[in-house]
């Protein structure tokens, strides 16, 4: 501890930082737990009712991880890459359905109503 005034106060809002910090991160690792729990209970037992608590404690999770992100808690990239990891266990278990579309080429979207036709052509290589 500082003797000046200034590193005292700055040692004081330091550790207030660091706890209210602190019941961030433990709070976003409680709710990552309870998603995780809820999509292996899910995956068990596929059912609707259960699918709709995984997406509670999903958006949830989320919730409480972007706002520690916003709040500078946690860096971008980790609330990033803790909500990629709560997807990716989701996603084990519930794959998004997947409908054959073509794939998008240049002449459908030129083809496409929204194309301004006064727009000039767009340059091919």
């Amino acid at each position: 501890m500082g003797n000046i005034k200034s590193a005292i106060k700055r040692a004081q809002v330091s550790e207030r930082n660091r706890l209210r910090n602190k019941a961030y991160k433990s709070a976003v690792r409680t709710l990552m737990k309870k998603c995780l729990v809820a999509v292996d209970s899910f995956g068990a037992d596929p059912a609707p009712e259960k699918m709709q608590e995984v997406q509670r404690h999903l958006a949830n999770a989320y919730s409480k991880i972007d706002k520690a992100v916003k709040r500078g808690v946690l860096h971008p990239n980790t609330g990033g890459r803790k909500k990629s990891r709560l997807a990716r266990a989701l996603k084990r278990y519930d794959p998004a359905p997947t409908t054959a579309t073509a794939p998008v080429t240049e002449a459908a979207v030129l083809a496409s109503p929204e194309a301004d036709p006064e727009a000039p052509p767009v340059p091919t290589e």
